[in-house]
């Protein structure tokens, strides 16, 4: 078993990782449940390699997240940072004061559990005390109007990522930023971030946090890093990395970089659009130096993208847009907990069972060795014999990504889960693997490599999940013609799982985004009298700093498109 340690850095990196837990915590639920469809008794995935086993002191066996979160203190809404499953007392520093004078303590009211927590609070606790639960008339906590009133309640009223969390977590999993001396709205650059991270104990107790998940990993196989880049947090997240690399260089990170479509939202103050612009260009540049493979992920609006002909967004609202980003992370996280098979075993519930150090191999490993991938995701994805089944099915998780790019070196690995041959009927692992093989026969652009990996088992669509798909999708995730509801958006009362590809390829067409990049940091911050320089000296850097990052950004361009070599004196 090779255990994957996740990190979530930042509220929207939170909102994404809430919702990837809860398809896992839905896993579990359904291979237990004597009600639920054979493909998730049986679906062929280890989760282990997420998970850990524990005991609390009471003698409770508990099953949690391998997880370090961080966010600001406050992020975690009517959530205790100790979790729900050990109530243990932490450790009081009382004993260990020596002021003599008087302390006044100022304690805030705990935030009142929404609908969905307060069901989930009746539902454990009727586990443990059934008959209690009975004689007060809650036996039933479960109707179709109770959870018709949570999908509502969770529409209208999530504040905080944990306010949809159905996941219990280890106290050495949640970590709250406290102490820090700035606002929050002023936490918006990557020197903000580096600062609150190297302040105080921020550094040691997050690198201790880590550190209990990786040593008691038999073999670790990597690190699944997730961080919302758009402000403070990305500086956080690149000293976390810097860390990482220094003290477990030979685990590969696999890192998520995810931004908000409100963090799209332009401004007329031309200083605090230039302001924007550096931060993207020195966090894509920071982080990308301590990762084997780094996804940006992130677009201006996903309602107003190719994704909206099956789903509903408000683009407003994290809770919508992050359940696609998390939705995709799961899909491209299933090989890594495959069971591999053997040469001569027969095809089974799963195919094409690869570790995060094969995935960075396959992707940057190559040739031109290029770290950048672009995320293609097609959510619910059609039928294998639909006229949709073709490459261009899948769309870019991606900002800035060029579109028909013609490469001849482009690499791939793609994951097809819950497929449908035709109508209402699974596809066998073979059905999938013949279908795509004749799409890409049919393809004008075919990759150099592509690798594919291939489970029975569809997306499960959790109680807490955002009413997100459109009235074209059935209850499974089947795709019709005509609408099968008169409502534009449905939920998890409607849809109970979806069939999902999703793609991380390595290609030129990424080439925009990392160029505008280079062009922004050496225009406002590397050429003469350029109007950053002075804010890139406030966050911490110095002149050389910046023109290192401005070589690694060129020589990621580089890399993707040999001819474009410029002169290195060139602003």
């Amino acid at each position: 078993m090779k255990e994957i340690v996740t990190i979530q850095v930042g509220s929207y990196a939170n909102f994404v990782g809430s919702h990837f837990w809860n398809f896992q915590d839905e896993l579990l639920g359904l291979a237990d449940s004597p009600e639920s469809d054979q493909v998730f008794k049986s679906h062929g995935l280890n989760m282990d390699v997420l998970y850990r086993t524990g005991e609390t002191q009471q003698g409770i066996l508990t099953y949690t997240p391998r997880l370090v979160s961080v966010g600001f203190q406050g992020s975690l809404g009517s959530m205790s940072s100790r979790g729900t499953v050990y109530n243990e007392v932490s450790e009081t520093l009382v004993d260990t004061l020596t002021w003599t004078g008087p302390v006044t303590t100022r304690a805030s009211q705990p935030l009142k559990k929404n609908l969905f927590l307060q069901s989930l609070y009746l539902e454990e606790n009727m586990d443990v005390d059934s008959s209690r639960a009975c004689d007060n008339g809650n036996s039933d906590t479960h109707t179709e109007i109770e959870d018709k009133d949570i999908v509502d309640c969770l529409e209208n009223e999530v504040q905080y990522w944990t306010d949809f969390s159905k996941v219990h977590y280890h106290p050495q999993s949640l970590y709250e930023l406290c102490g820090l001396w700035t606002d929050i709205k002023d936490f918006n650059n990557y020197g903000s971030g580096r600062e609150a991270f190297s302040g105080g104990l921020h550094a040691e107790e997050i690198n201790e946090r880590l550190r209990f998940f990786v040593e008691e990993s038999d073999h670790p196989q990597g690190i699944q890093f997730i961080v919302d880049d758009s402000g403070g947090f990305s500086g956080v997240a690149g000293e976390f990395l810097e860390n990482i690399a220094d003290e477990y260089a030979n685990i590969p990170v696999l890192l998520y970089s995810v931004h908000s479509p409100d963090s799209f939202l332009g401004s007329r103050n031309k200083k605090l659009t230039a302001s924007h612009k550096l931060h993207d260009a020195v966090s894509f540049s920071k982080l990308s130096d301590f990762c084997k493979l780094i996804v940006p992920l992130g677009l201006p609006s996903l309602n107003t993208s190719k994704l909206s002909k099956h789903l509903y967004f408000e683009d407003r609202k994290p809770y919508h847009t992050s359940a696609v980003y998390a939705s995709a992370i799961h899909s491209i996280s299933l090989p890594f907990r495959m069971e591999p098979l053997g040469p001569s075993a027969p095809l089974g519930l799963t195919s094409g069972a690869i570790t995060i150090n094969d995935l960075v191999q396959m992707l940057s490993g190559q040739a031109r060795q290029n770290m950048v991938t672009i995320l293609d995701v097609s959510m619910p994805a059609p039928a294998l014999t639909g006229s949709q089944f073709q490459k261009s099915f899948l769309q870019p998780l991606n900002p800035e990504i060029a579109d028909d790019v013609e490469d001849m070196q482009a690499l791939e690995s793609m994951t097809i889960h819950g497929a449908f041959a035709s109508g209402c009927k699974r596809a066998s692992v073979s059905e999938v693997q013949d279908a795509v093989q004749a799409a890409y026969l049919n393809s004008v652009n075919r990759p150099k490599f592509s690798h594919l990996s291939i489970a029975q088992c569809p997306l499960p669509i959790p109680l807490p999940f955002p009413l997100i798909f459109g009235n074209l999708v059935g209850q499974h995730g089947e795709l019709f013609d005509t609408p099968v509801s008169s409502s534009a958006s449905r939920g998890s009362l409607e849809v109970h799982s979806v069939p999902m590809a999703a793609r991380l390829r390595s290609s030129n067409a990424v080439l925009p985004f990392l160029e505008n990049r280079l062009g922004n940091l050496r225009k406002l911050g590397i050429a003469r009298g350029a109007l950053g320089t002075e804010l890139l000296g406030n966050w911490g850097f110095e002149r050389e700093d910046v023109e290192d990052m401005g070589e690694t950004l060129s020589n990621m361009v580089t890399k993707l498109n040999p001819p474009s070599l410029e002169s290195s004196d060139s602003d």
